[in-house]
């Protein structure tokens, strides 16, 4: 059986939570925090105000310059404190994403908790291992770097 991976990341934004919640629960923000070589794109986020139920389309290009199909939920919200989406269709056997926000003395505090399985059993662990889980860092440090450069 293959492993269920975990990537758990905390910054610290220099803005208000009304400023930073506003951005975050907008999926049509979430190309400008996706490095370029993803050729990311939401093609449809059935509304703009993101709710529990809430479907999101995406293309994204992630090895090779294969375009992928990729389809998320928001499962859970809680406005200003968290949102999960979780992947319906697209390239992991197991996708679920945790944001959460919680106001600090300098601005606030956004932490992201990703599990992920990868498809293929154990041939899925070594793609993970080799590839897939140096992806998803970069991708997330990327993230990091463009938040950083936005909210301080």
């Amino acid at each position: 059986m293959s492993k269920i991976y975990k990537l758990h990341r905390v910054q610290l934004l220099h803005t208000s939570m009304d400023i930073a919640w506003r951005f975050f629960s907008n999926p049509g923000n979430l190309q400008q925090i996706t490095p370029p070589f993803m050729k990311f794109k939401v093609t449809d986020t059935y509304g703009d105000t993101m709710y529990a139920g809430q479907l999101i389309e995406y293309r994204v290009r992630p090895l090779l310059g294969i375009s992928l199909y990729w389809m998320t939920e928001i499962t859970h919200v809680k406005d200003k404190a968290y949102f999960v989406d979780e992947q319906r269709f697209g390239p992991y056997s197991f996708w679920h994403h945790q944001h959460h926000f919680r106001e600090v003395e300098n601005g606030v505090e956004m932490t992201d908790l990703l599990h992920y399985k990868i498809p293929y059993y154990f041939l899925g662990d070594v793609a993970n291992r080799f590839l897939v889980q140096k992806k998803v860092a970069q991708i997330f440090d990327y993230r990091a770097q463009k938040i950083k450069e936005m909210y301080g």
